[in-house]
């Protein structure tokens, strides 16, 4: 497959690899669609240079069903679909006992949540377009 060929949804996609990979296709001829909930920098993503085959939808990759609505509008705004990249990733770090408190359930299902749940959704909504 040719870089040009490729349509792709990369979660994480702002910044970090999720954003390197973007820039790569792109630079490349392809397309590109970036999940992420980084409102902020998705302006500075989108814009960068030879960027103008790239889109910004903010997804919660760990909710299913924004997940498969935002895939199936990437699809549509890229003329297809048939790659998907996981880069969207959260920092969850602490000790399950420090010197403080045991870490909180929410702060270790957050990360779960998103880092393994989130590329599960993510995989399979992209599966069933491609």
């Amino acid at each position: 497959m040719n870089l040009s060929d490729i349509r792709a949804v990369i979660t994480g996609g702002v910044s970090g690899l999720g954003f390197a990979v973007a820039q790569h296709i792109v630079a490349h001829g392809g397309k590109v669609v970036l999940f992420d909930i980084n409102d902020e920098k998705s302006v500075d993503a989108i814009n960068s240079p030879g960027a103008g085959n790239g889109h910004y939808f903010k997804t919660d990759v760990s909710d299913e069903t924004q997940v498969a609505e935002n895939m199936a509008k990437a699809k549509e705004v890229m003329g297809g679909l048939n790659t998907v990249v996981n880069c969207a990733g959260i920092l969850g770090a602490g000790r399950v006992l420090g010197r403080e408190a045991s870490m909180p359930l929410a702060q270790f299902a957050t990360t779960v949540k998103v880092n393994l749940i989130g590329s599960f959704n993510v995989a399979k909504a992209g599966a069933e377009l491609m």
